[in-house]
């Protein structure tokens, strides 16, 4: 029945907009192909090209009330925040004990209704206990155009990660959630090649602390840096004047000397 219905709707707006003649012809293919009789045929047609309103579907009642879902937290943020999958499996142990020890406290209902959740149902209902979690707002960089176009880059050298000495940097903020105002960073240096890292306090973001941060980390390194790649937050924090090397966008190259 599906397909006599898209077969019918297909060639409803032909039938209506055709001759005399050619909705004969019409008829005898649509009754070739679906076997009705020409009358219903023709009541098919006119239908097809009725608008129907569409009513909307009651949706049906929540399975899991607020009471399933509470306790569902509570196991969830015990576990550790898992995704559904895990957290499904774990149920049927945790809720058990849980109960026992009386640290959930829920009646025998609410725990078979905790079992049988589904991971999907579990994603679902918990996405936005996830998304609170999400630890949006806590970069400190912000790149610019007006800031790319400015930074000089060198290509006097090809940039070799293989090669010890070519080193990445990041400054990492301790401002405990609260970005505003002045706080201390974490100037991080570590050497693509060997792994090699080393860490210096940076009173704040001011170019002054950030190279003297610079020039203190390199040169507790074993070997001269020949390159360093960074974000664009660094760069309006590093000196004008450096040179050598090659360097790929939102990179400054120090001098090997």
């Amino acid at each position: 029945m599906g397909e006599r219905r898209a077969v019918t709707k297909a060639i409803a707006t032909r039938y209506a907009r055709s001759g005399r003649g050619a909705k004969k012809t019409i008829l005898d293919e649509l009754c070739a192909t679906t076997g009705w009789h020409r009358d219903h045929a023709r009541k098919a047609l006119r239908r097809a090209l009725v608008l129907r309103p569409v009513r909307p579907r009651t949706p049906r009642p929540p399975l899991y009330g607020e009471a399933v879902i509470e306790a569902l937290r509570f196991c969830w943020a015990v576990q550790g925040t898992p995704c559904g999958r895990l957290l499904a499996a774990a149920l049927p142990d945790l809720v058990p004990r849980l109960r026992r020890f009386e640290e959930l406290r829920v009646d025998d209902g609410t725990a078979a209704l905790l079992l049988k959740i589904a991971p999907a149902t579990i994603d679902r209902r918990l996405k936005a206990d996830r998304a609170k979690l999400d630890p949006r707002g806590r970069s400190h960089t912000k790149p610019g155009t007006l800031l790319k176009d400015s930074i000089p880059m060198r290509t006097w050298a090809e940039w070799d990660d293989a090669r010890p000495g070519f080193v990445e940097i990041d400054l990492v903020g301790h401002e405990g959630g609260n970005s505003k105002g002045e706080f201390c960073f974490t100037l991080d240096i570590t050497d693509i090649a060997t792994g090699w890292t080393e860490t210096v306090s940076v009173k704040n973001k001011a170019q002054k602390w950030v190279f003297a941060a610079i020039k203190e980390a390199t040169a507790k390194f074993p070997f001269p840096i020949l390159g360093i790649d960074s974000d664009y937050a660094e760069e309006n924090a590093k000196p004008r004047n450096c040179s050598g090397g090659h360097a790929r966008r939102g990179t400054r190259i120090l001098s090997s000397a």
